[in-house]
């Protein structure tokens, strides 16, 4: 008289190839977990290519058309670091490096704010922008926003010394533009440069090794 044996390891499925096949595990935990670390991983590349891209190019056009940067987008670019770099390994050298960067260049926007180079939104943006750019890749950074600045300069004297139709100076953002009183928005040459040396830095790399 045959007795059945108790099921120890809950569902079970025969892998062939060994023998006549040997009885595995396979319930929905084995199954799922590969498939929930994928995810996971995929979700973090995507949030390391995409979050200071998309800080850039909101940080430009808010500049562009209200002449200044809101602090809720540096304090989100800033929460997003300190999210993400333990996240994607980051040593503790690798996070105080760019902690470094976010810090100094917020000493010097705070200088060039104080003697009215710039304003206080573009100070602290570009400490956000230096604090994931990190200092490996700041000077080049720093070098394509200084040249972009100087061209925007350029562009808006001669655009301020054209007459505008009244159709166009209707729009409020143009006009302020338009206004000789007004400063240079220079939070989109920062923007910009942000995003031309964006993929150059540790990010992107992090991103394609884990692909």
């Amino acid at each position: 008289m045959s007795r059945r044996l108790p099921q120890i390891y809950g569902p079970a499925t025969t892998i062939q190839g060994y023998g006549r096949g040997i009885a595995r595990p396979c319930g929905d935990h084995a199954v799922h977990e590969p498939l929930k670390g994928k995810r996971a991983k995929f979700v973090l590349n995507m949030l390391l290519l995409a979050v200071f891209p998309i800080a850039m190019i909101f940080g430009a056009i808010w500049d562009l058309t209200t002449m200044t940067i809101p602090n809720r987008l540096t304090i989100a670019l800033v929460a997003a670091f300190v999210l993400l770099a333990p996240l994607a390994g980051l040593s503790l050298q690798q996070i105080g490096m760019h902690v470094a960067a976010g810090f100094a260049m917020l000493l010097v926007g705070m200088a060039l704010f104080g003697f009215g180079w710039i304003g206080g939104g573009d100070a602290k943006f570009v400490a956000g922008a230096a604090l994931w750019i990190g200092l490996t890749e700041l000077l080049p950074y720093l070098l394509i926003a200084s040249l972009l600045g100087g061209a925007l300069t350029l562009v808006l004297l001669f655009f301020r010394g054209l007459p505008l139709p009244e159709l166009i100076f209707r729009r409020a953002w143009i006009a302020r533009l338009h206004d000789r009183e007004a400063g240079v928005p220079y939070g989109v040459a920062l923007a910009v440069a942000g995003l031309i040396v964006f993929p150059r830095t540790i990010w992107v790399e992090l991103a394609a090794s884990a692909a």
